[in-house]
């Protein structure tokens, strides 16, 4: 089930992220989706890459996911 937009990401995403966060993780997600096609647990492997790819770029700070300096 990729996410043709970020408005189509969940809430829980879409609310907590900021929005270029919310196109990483959108991107992540989707390439994950055709990349573990075959694997039996598809569906949280996509997830977990997705949140490791904005937890490359984000760090959660109290209740804020802020950039990370680069």
């Amino acid at each position: 089930m990729p996410y043709p937009t970020t408005d189509d990401l969940p809430d829980s995403i879409r609310d907590v992220l900021p929005q270029h966060a919310q196109e990483i993780f959108r991107a992540a997600f989707n390439h994950a989706w055709q990349e573990y096609a075959n694997h039996p647990d598809r569906e949280a492997v996509t997830h977990r890459v997705a949140w490791a790819a904005v937890k490359r770029r984000y760090h959660k700070s109290g209740d804020a996911w802020v950039p990370i300096d680069l």
